[in-house]
């Protein structure tokens, strides 16, 4: 194919236009190269992900504390919770800790 040939099709006459060559480096800019390239806005996403998996899990333990909050408004659960929590006892009254090793022999 001769240079002549190669002026006379099509698709050279197409790449060969600014308009066209001005269109590929701006494509090729902003899918790179730019700030809000489309590696960039990847990395963004798998983020946003996170935090919203981060969301749901806190949002759980906020439901499970509030639950909670609301069984220590009785004084029986409220007794019973701090002594299985924090240890604690009533003054005449001895308590014993029993712990097992969890290695085996």
């Amino acid at each position: 194919m001769t240079f002549q040939q190669l002026k006379e099709n099509r698709i050279f006459k197409i790449v060969s236009n600014k308009y066209f060559l001005i269109l590929l480096v701006f494509a090729v800019w902003m899918l790179f190269f730019d700030e809000n390239s489309v590696v960039n806005q990847g990395e963004l996403n798998k983020e946003i992900e996170g935090i919203e998996k981060s969301i749901d899990y806190y949002e759980g333990e906020i439901a499970k504390d509030k639950q909670l909050i609301s069984n220590l408004k009785n004084p029986d659960s409220l007794e019973k919770f701090a002594r299985e929590e924090y240890k604690m006892k009533k003054q005449n009254e001895d308590i014993f800790l029993i712990e097992f090793d969890s290695l085996e022999d």
